[in-house]
């Protein structure tokens, strides 16, 4: 190569933007500093499904999870899978926000095994109350209960379909808290004689240990319908 020619290539390289590392989850937007120093993360990045895989497959997600913008989208009608956090967890909070389409139907669940396939875990309930079928079994299938075992507060504070709501999952020893829209609406003991009671009753009643503390996973629900997610996060926190 000529002088005139290397002189040409290093004008250009100087007019290319540096290329960095991929961003990791701790620079997922929506943290601040005081977040981070008191222990949150995201599970979720904004832009991949990086730290989640298929539940029980260890694979990646399916074509129907699109990640995109700060949004984590659940396609209608398109396969993606019951997806789960591919770290545990023990004690800690867990926020995020969600929205659901018309009729639709979805839930985030805590506690996940991958070795109980048919009760993997407790559900964080997530669903259009009047227009889903589910809706109208009663308020243990609606959203915020712990499915299909314990209800919600009758006086929830449900923003319409189509908006966001945010939820919280607290786990602290065996303590339990559903949030909704900064309001708890439920608390539980994880192995009380009450939620035992509960279990019982409920289509759960034959899985082993469903109900007891474990430390588990994260898990996104593929019910086929269309579901958004965003700010998804949690801390963990010290063994109580």
């Amino acid at each position: 190569m000529n002088i005139a020619s290397s002189l040409l290539a290093f004008a250009v390289a100087l007019t290319l933007p540096l290329c960095t590392a991929p961003s990791s989850g701790a620079d997922a937007p929506g943290l601040t500093a005081a977040e981070k120093a008191e222990g949150w993360k995201p599970l979720f990045d904004g832009h991949s499904l990086q730290g989640w895989h298929l539940y029980a497959k260890k694979s990646p997600p399916l074509a129907g999870w699109k990640a995109e913008d700060g949004i984590l989208k659940k396609l209608a009608g398109v396969q993606g899978g019951d997806i789960v956090t591919d770290e545990k967890f023990g004690d800690f909070d867990l926020t995020w926000e969600w929205r659901i389409a018309k009729n639709g139907n979805n839930g985030v669940k805590y506690l996940v095994s991958e070795e109980r396939t048919s009760a993997p875990g407790h559900e964080y309930q997530m669903l259009d109350d009047e227009g889903h079928p589910d809706g109208k079994i009663g308020p243990k299938r609606q959203t915020a209960s712990f499915y299909d075992v314990l209800p919600p507060a009758p006086n929830k504070p449900m923003h319409p379909v189509g908006e966001w709501n945010s939820s919280r999952v607290l786990v602290r020893g065996n303590h339990v808290e559903h949030w909704l829209n900064g309001v708890k609406v439920l608390e539980y003991e994880l192995g009380s004689a009450p939620v035992k009671a509960a279990v019982a009753a409920s289509k759960f009643k034959n899985a082993s240990g469903f109900g007891d503390k474990i430390r588990g996973h994260i898990m996104l629900t593929d019910h086929n319908d269309e579901c958004w997610f965003r700010n998804l996060r949690i801390r963990e926190l010290p063994v109580k």
